[in-house]
């Protein structure tokens, strides 16, 4: 199924609204170590990039669990 460029996540997005929009992210989260907890609050770049996870690769995974209905 194809992902429409608005409904893309990207680094900008708040960890909370992503796991509220699409439930099955939280275990990408949790699979590449991201605090969805206390840095839930804050955007997937700042809470990731804290703990130098490869972004691309993170995103790659959100947006393939993302797509699927």
């Amino acid at each position: 199924m194809e992902v429409k460029m608005a409904d893309l996540i990207t680094k900008d997005m708040v960890i909370n609204d992503v796991i509220k929009k699409y439930p099955k992210t939280i275990t990408i989260f949790s699979n590449f170590k991201v605090d969805s907890c206390c840095g839930g609050g804050s955007s997937i770049e700042k809470t990731a990039g804290m703990s130098g996870i490869d972004m691309d690769a993170l995103l790659k995974a959100l947006n393939k669990v993302a797509a699927v209905k």
